[in-house]
Order: C-alpha cells, then sequence, then structure tokens
C-alpha cells in the first residue's frame, strides 16, 4: 500500500482509525498501547477500545459504500453512532467563519463526527474510500481526477486484481493424463457458383 495518500483536513483521523486493522495479517493496533493512546483510548478501558472497534467498521462499511460496493453485514449503521457524538457549532470572531467541534475534545466518537461534518462541508467526504479489494479494504483518500478510484494502491491490490482478471480469462491448461483429439482439417467447401 505505498501510494496510500493522506486524507486531508481531519479526515486523516478517520483514516487513521480505519487503517488499525490490517485485514490480510489480522493485526490490530488497537491491541498496542501506543494504539491506544493514539486515538486518546486510556490505558484498561475495554469498553472504549471495543466502542472505536465498532466505530471503525461502520467507517469502513460507508467507506465502502463510498466506492460503490454494497454494506457490509453486522456494521453498525455509522449515522446511528455519530448521532450519539455531541457537536456544537463554534465562530471564529476575526473571520466570522464557522465549524462543528466536539463537546468532549476528548472523545474519539466527538472527534470522528468534527471529521466527518467538516469533510462533508469540504466536500471531501465522499472521496475517502475503503480499497476494493477483500484481504484489504484499506481506507484512501481518492486523488483521481474523476474520483474513481477502486484500490488503495494500483501497484499492489489494483495489480493482484487486474492479474486474477486477466487469469481468469485464459484458457485453461489441460489435465495432465487427459488427452483431446487433434483438430482434424477441413476440405474447404465450395462456395456460391464454384465447384
Amino acid at each position: 500500500m505505498s501510494e496510500r495518500s493522506a486524507a486531508p483536513g481531519a479526515l486523516v483521523l478517520v483514516q487513521d482509525l480505519v487503517n488499525t486493522l490490517d485485514l490480510e495479517s489480522g493485526a490490530d493496533t488497537l491491541d498496542t498501547a501506543d494504539g491506544r493512546a493514539r486515538f486518546g483510548l486510556p490505558e484498561g478501558d475495554a469498553a472504549g477500545v471495543e466502542s472505536a472497534r465498532t466505530l471503525r467498521e461502520a467507517l469502513r462499511a460507508a467507506l465502502l459504500a463510498h466506492a460503490g460496493h454494497p454494506p457490509h453485514r453486522g456494521a453498525v449503521p455509522l449515522g446511528m453512532l455519530l448521532a450519539k457524538a455531541p457537536l456544537v457549532v463554534t465562530v471564529d470572531p476575526a473571520d466570522g467563519s464557522a465549524a462543528l467541534a466536539p463537546v468532549d475534545r476528548g472523545a474519539l466518537l466527538s472527534r470522528v463526527a468534527a471529521a466527518v461534518a467538516e469533510g462533508v462541508a469540504a466536500g471531501t467526504w465522499i472521496r475517502l474510500k475503503a480499497c476494493e479489494a477483500a484481504d484489504c479494504h484499506w481506507a484512501y483518500y481518492d486523488r483521481s481526477p474523476a474520483g474513481r478510484g477502486r484500490w488503495c494502491s494500483m501497484q499492489v491490490c489494483g495489480a493482484r486484481a487486474k492479474m486474477r482478471r486477466y487469469r481468469s480469462k485464459r484458457p485453461r491448461p489441460e489435465r495432465a493424463g487427459t488427452r483431446q483429439e487433434p483438430k482434424r482439417a477441413t476440405e474447404p467447401q465450395p462456395g456460391p457458383g464454384g465447384s
């Protein structure tokens, strides 16, 4: 996944949270103290870690939907989770700009909700996607001009998918021990008006 491009603004939090689980290896950085600390999850807070995992999979399902994939079974709908996140509207007195901000700046759910709201307002949320490869589903920011990227990396997941597609179209080699009759040359048939 060498091409991973960081999402803009606060969406990098969403991208980083989704990417805490490597589906191919099964490694989950939320299992480590450093991984939990990175998202503000206190040591020994098993319920908080489980909530973070639930949020992660709801985000992954939404990012897969952004890439045109059917919803994942079993994932809690992201909207239900984000509805529980208290946000407030903040207004900058210097320029009058407004933004949604988490009420509790330490709560992961509230920070994610604020990041999603920022992404929606900026038009970037829809370009945060999950890789099409079933053994990957890594979050990536689609910077393609048309916004139709399908894989986190063209060199890895894209190349694998194209190779699988290519191999599925090739004729299969004969099995050892089976023999096909050789094709017989057919004599040309006379055409209309010919002899």
